[in-house]
C-alpha cells in the first residue's frame, strides 16, 4: 500500500459524539477499502466501531469540552486515537453486570486491540491510542 490516509473529527461532549465518531469511522473504513484494494472484514469493521465508540464515550463522560478522534491507515492496520482535555489516565472500572454504569469499555478495547497507550497532551489533556490489525 503506497497511499496513506488520516481522518480526524472534533467532537463536542454531547450524547451525539459516539454516533458521529462511528459515522466518521465507517466512512474512513470505506475509503480504506478503496486504498487497500480489498474488502475490510466484518470482524475488523465491528472491532474498529466498538473501539471508536468506547474511547469517545469515555472521553465525553470523563473530560469536559471537546475531544478529537483521529484515525490513521497503516499497512498493518488502523491507528485509533482519542484526545481529550483531562490529564487523568483511564483505568478499568468494576464492570456493572446490569449495564447501568458500564465499566466494560477498556476491557473490550484491550481484548480487541491487545494494547492501549496513553500519552500526555495536547495541552493539559491526554491521547488514548490503540492499533487494530487488518
Amino acid at each position: 500500500m503506497s497511499e496513506s490516509m488520516e481522518r480526524h473529527i472534533d467532537l463536542a461532549d454531547t450524547s451525539d459524539a459516539p454516533g458521529q465518531a462511528r459515522e466518521t469511522a465507517t466512512d474512513f473504513l470505506a475509503d480504506a477499502e478503496r486504498i487497500r484494494g480489498e474488502p475490510t472484514s466484518p470482524d475488523t469493521i465491528s472491532a474498529v466501531l466498538i473501539v471508536v465508540s468506547e474511547l469517545v464515550t469515555n472521553a465525553i463522560r470523563h473530560a469536559p469540552g471537546l475531544c478529537t478522534l483521529r484515525l490513521t491507515l497503516h499497512d498493518e492496520g488502523v491507528l485509533i486515537e482519542v484526545s481529550d482535555t483531562s490529564p487523568v489516565l483511564p483505568r478499568p472500572g468494576a464492570p456493572d453486570v446490569t449495564g447501568a454504569t458500564g465499566g466494560w469499555g477498556l476491557q473490550m478495547i484491550d481484548r480487541l486491540a491487545g494494547e492501549i497507550q496513553t500519552v500526555p497532551g495536547p495541552g493539559p489533556g491526554k491521547t488514548v491510542r490503540t492499533r487494530l490489525p487488518w
